[in-house]
């Protein structure tokens, strides 16, 4: 029976479906008396699949010259092989065919060219391409807000919605999680409760993919104990579950429950992933736990079997950094099983700027710039390191070196929603329509933190950063009754930290802010953090 066509695509997909077995499918595929149309798509997804996606198109070219002709699945399959190359030319030549053969009246084929598009940043094809398709499903839609959150245009994604509403296409299973991650990408509270809201009265809220995100999506926005209800109404936990209240434990400052998260996890009999230990570790170093991370790290390989990567070096390099234990950190380094990235140089000049070690800083940062040389943050972490010890000379020739060579640091922005509304700050920006109130407000601050004696360092640079921006206008604007919320999308600096506590002191408001370590919650002159971020 082997020369039988469907004895053969049975074949060729049973193999293609089995590790490390290509050879065997091509040689099923060979012995096949006369492929179809499933055949040759079996062949081209398993190609695609294995990471052989130049292979897949060989075959898809064979197929048309043998003149089989492709199906809609054949076709949504080697758009696929052209996202993971990020081949916009064989997209574009694909599309071509497609237009040429009526084949984009399928809703399939055009879905696929709308993720095709969207997975290489081609946002505005995308759109066009939805444009011309006769029907629009959840699919399409899902395509393009998956791949927009990917980006990080959390805002672009949330606006779908718009779209899906007006053209009376309904949320899925598989939507719904994707715009739950947009408003926790973004901070929004608001949409996410709207989304929540929609779970309930869809009935979509048994799924677990959205019980997960609704979990990330409060943690993500400082809810710590909405977080912590929404996975207990989740009846069977998976481990993304556990990793979602974890995180939301340990980035909102809640160390201890973060860890005793993860001895529950484990007493229910659900196995840690390397995304739970990353998770841990980052609890241990936000919370100044250093043995207990080394054990941890230990424990990946003796107890659970599960090699330590470079996320969790880095991970590591942070601990021992924060620390202050900057050798112990650089030996790490010098000896893991990994070539060193960017990051982990990254991440250790950091600690060096924290704790006054110029010299390996300035090792970490020649070390860092040879691997990306265009990567601003290693010139902005060393200038700072130098102002920071009294070498301003330095500082500034650091600077000088970044003008010349056409690099710009990302500036500091920080954003909050009122009202439905989302209000971008944006460091030493002039732009906003209120900006002399505010900055009449902030001066205001700053005269009584004087008056009261309040320790309230500031040098000219962090005067109006986004952040002092962003809360000013949030007392000015923001409900009374309600806490004020911030996104900062660069880790706050230690002046911006201090005028938000003095901020609490004097006002009896609370003040969550999430920058791009962690979050700090800040009410009645204290923080979260307790000083250690």
């Amino acid at each position: 029976l082997e020369h039988d066509v469907s004895v053969g695509n049975a074949l060729v997909d049973m193999y293609m479906k089995s590790p490390h077995m290509t050879e065997d499918a091509l040689r099923a595929f060979k012995g096949t008396a006369s492929p179809n149309v499933i055949s040759w798509t079996s062949l081209i997804a398993g190609l695609a699949e294995h990471g052989l996606e130049q292979d897949s198109f060989q075959a898809f070219y064979e197929m048309q010259l043998v003149g089989e002709q492709p199906n809609s699945f054949t076709l949504s399959t080697i758009l696929g092989a052209c996202g993971h190359i990020n081949s916009l030319t064989q997209t574009r030549k694909l599309h071509g065919y497609i237009i040429k053969t009526k084949a984009d009246d399928d809703i399939v084929v055009g879905n696929a060219l709308v993720d095709a598009y969207a997975g290489l940043g081609m946002v505005d094809d995308a759109w066009c391409v939805i444009s011309m398709m006769s029907q629009r499903d959840a699919i399409t839609y899902t395509c393009l807000a998956t791949r927009i959150n990917q980006m990080g245009y959390h805002e672009m994604a949330l606006n779908i919605i718009t779209h899906m509403y007006d053209e009376d296409v309904k949320m899925d299973e598989f939507s719904l999680p994707g715009f739950l991650s947009a408003s926790a990408g973004l901070g929004a509270l608001e949409p996410g409760k709207q989304l929540h809201c929609y779970s309930v009265k869809s009935g979509l809220g048994s799924w677990i993919s959205v019980s997960n995100s609704l979990v990330d999506l409060y943690g993500k926005c400082g809810c710590i104990n909405d977080a912590h209800r929404a996975f207990e109404e989740i009846s069977e936990p998976d481990v993304v579950s556990w990793n979602g209240l974890t995180y939301g434990f340990a980035s909102n400052g809640h160390i201890s429950s973060a860890l005793s998260t993860f001895e529950d996890m484990r007493l229910a009999g659900v196995k840690p992933d390397p995304i739970t230990f990353l998770l841990v570790l980052f609890a241990c170093s936000h919370g100044g736990l250093i043995d207990l991370g080394l054990e941890y790290f230990k424990s990946m390989t003796e107890t659970h079997g599960m090699a330590p990567q470079l996320d969790h070096y880095v991970c590591l390099v942070d601990l021992l950094g924060r620390a202050g234990w900057l050798e112990e950190a650089n030996g790490v380094i010098e000896t893991m099983p990994f070539r060193p990235d960017a990051l982990i140089y990254k991440t250790l000049l950091g600690a060096c700027k924290l704790h006054g070690n110029i010299p390996l800083g300035e090792d970490m940062a020649r070390r860092g710039l040879e691997l990306d040389p265009s990567d601003t943050a290693f010139y902005v972490l060393l200038a700072n390191m130098y102002d920071d010890y009294g070498r301003s000379d330095f500082g500034d020739k650091i600077r000088r070196m970044m003008r010349e060579r056409g690099l710009k640091k990302n500036p500091g922005q920080s954003w909050m929603e009122i009202q439905n509304k989302v209000h971008l700050f944006t460091a030493g920006d002039r732009t906003h329509p209120l900006i002399d109130e505010i900055h009449e407000r902030i001066e205001l601050l700053v005269t009584e933190f004087k008056k009261l004696r309040y320790l309230c360092p500031s040098s000219g640079d962090s005067s109006y950063h986004s952040e002092k921006l962003a809360v000013a206008f949030g007392l000015l604007h923001a409900p009374s009754t309600a806490p004020i919320r911030i996104i900062k999308n660069i880790r706050i600096c230690r002046d911006c930290h201090e005028f938000i506590r003095n901020v609490t002191r004097l006002v009896d408001r609370e003040i969550i802010v999430r920058d791009g370590n962690r979050f700090h919650h800040f009410k009645t002159g204290e923080c979260s953090c307790r000083g250690y971020w």
